[in-house]
């Protein structure tokens, strides 16, 4: 099974109204009419292949994107050529909304897989913001969101260990593809151990260590990118939750 990699050519074409993922999108509490009208402006791009970049830190902000179907890592890189991942992004997410201020992206994204992307052109978008009072309200209910998700993961990851970092970062993935009506239990990682550990603030070597070190536990099963998690209450102890880290939006995105 490969929940992130569902793409299909009815996928690329099917339009906002008949989506799966509008619940997690931007139509949101929108009319079947204004759904409509929001549809005419969407950009349905051709899939970006494993490693393609979507847009570049520095480049001028021009839209916004939301992941149809695969997945997206977005970083910035420092002046010495260092990579920060800020975010892995799965379906229903949107990406460039910390690009509206400033007109350039502070961030780069770039695909970890096939994936399918809904281009939505900023201008075009705001203009009809003024005309669709319940699109505006999603925005900002989009933005808040965003704000407030990264803020707790982030504050949930501060001062844990580095076993409590991977577990929390297993069961975020697990409720995350569970509101996309996957499996909360099995499901592909398509980020790499060295992007999980420099998301995490961990050496790749420590990732590695760690998910033997689970495997052998028997909280989790794993073979290549394929992960099974076995015994989802232990970690959540692990964590010193008492229920699975809840699904900020990417926390997908």
């Amino acid at each position: 099974m490969e929940p992130t990699s569902s793409f299909n050519i009815r996928t690329l074409s099917r339009a906002c109204n008949e989506c799966q993922l509008q619940d997690l999108c931007l139509p949101l509490g929108l009319s079947r009419g204004d759904i409509e009208r929001l549809d005419k402006i969407v950009n349905r791009r051709r899939p970006l292949q494993r490693g393609a970049t979507l847009f570049r830190q520095g480049e001028a902000f021009q839209a916004l994107y939301a992941v149809r179907s695969g997945s997206i890592k977005t970083y910035s890189s420092t002046n010495g050529g260092e990579e920060q991942i800020h975010a892995f992004l799965l379906p229903g997410e949107l990406l460039g909304l910390d690009a509206i201020g400033g007109g350039l992206h502070p961030e780069s994204a770039v695909a970890l897989e096939t994936t399918s992307v809904c281009e939505l052109p900023f201008d075009r978008l705001q203009s009809l913001a003024h005309e669709v009072d319940g699109l505006q309200r999603q925005l900002l209910r989009i933005m808040s969101r965003e704000l407030n998700s990264d803020e707790q993961f982030m504050r949930l990851l501060a001062n844990r260990s580095a076993e409590e970092r991977l577990a929390s970062f297993l069961l975020n993935l697990a409720s995350r593809f569970e509101l996309r009506g996957y499996s909360a239990q099995a499901f592909n990682l398509s980020m790499s151990r060295s992007d999980i550990g420099n998301y995490l603030g961990l050496a790749v070597e420590t990732v590695s260590r760690l998910f033997t070190r689970f495997q052998q536990d028997g909280l989790i099963a794993v073979e290549r990118k394929a992960i099974r998690l076995l015994e989802r209450e232990r970690l959540s102890e692990l964590c010193n939750l008492g229920v699975p880290v809840a699904p900020p939006k990417h926390y997908q995105g």
